[in-house]
């Protein structure tokens, strides 16, 4: 996807219908439009999608569905659920894909979602950030282990993960810290590099002190 392109999204609601049938609104400045697949998502095989979202009761039992279909094809995807027991937020978390618990966010939130998964970061809404520090928290690495790797990094640096880790992508970042999207993003790269993280999701979890439980 080129920056200049908006998003193409594939709703998958594996029970129920979805719930935003007004979304994406004509001037929307991330989503140009939204394609429906139902179960088994045969149709994700046919079908050129930037993200994809799940719209499901219980991810435990339906993302995994999701992401055989998607058959490794690096497409980001987004759950969309009721749900927000740590347990259910941290599977998915740790399967790369962005949570939105219903109730917990707007339309304008919803695209800014597809935006950053789209361009690599995984997205939460508070909620489901909520839980995945209360997951992190739980399975914590030590108090010693957690301050030498914070201090690999440096006060901005430290700022910017913060951030990153409740869900937010590099433009609501520089947006909070009154930085460029250029700048957060570089200043990304270097922290990737520090952590010696593959991905935001990889060094959020490493942030949290939860790599060694969570890491695949």
């Amino acid at each position: 996807m080129r920056s200049s392109q908006r998003l193409s999204v594939v709703v998958a609601s594996a029970e129920g219908t979805w719930p935003h049938d007004g979304w994406p609104a004509p001037d929307d400045q991330f989503v140009s439009r939204v394609l429906r697949v139902a179960p088994p998502y045969d149709g994700l095989r046919e079908t050129v999608a930037d993200v994809v979202m799940l719209r499901c009761e219980d991810p435990a039992v339906s993302f995994p569905g999701l992401l055989a279909a998607l058959d490794a094809r690096g497409v980001p995807a987004i759950v969309v659920s009721g749900r927000q027991d740590t347990e259910t937020v941290v599977e998915v978390f740790r399967g790369g894909a962005g949570y939105l618990v219903e109730g917990d966010y707007c339309d304008e939130m919803l695209s800014g979602a597809a935006m950053a998964a789209a361009v690599g970061h995984t997205y939460l809404s508070p909620s489901a950030s909520a839980a995945l520090r209360e997951g992190a928290r739980r399975m914590a690495a030590t108090d010693d282990a957690m301050g030498r790797l914070r201090a690999l990094l440096s006060p901005r640096e430290q700022q910017i993960m913060e951030l990153l880790s409740t869900g937010l992508g590099a433009q609501q970042i520089g947006q909070r810290l009154t930085l460029s999207e250029k700048t957060v993003r570089n200043n990304l790269s270097n922290i990737y590099a520090k952590l010696d993280a593959r991905s935001g999701t990889d060094a959020v979890l490493r942030w949290l002190g939860a790599t060694p439980v969570l890491r695949t």
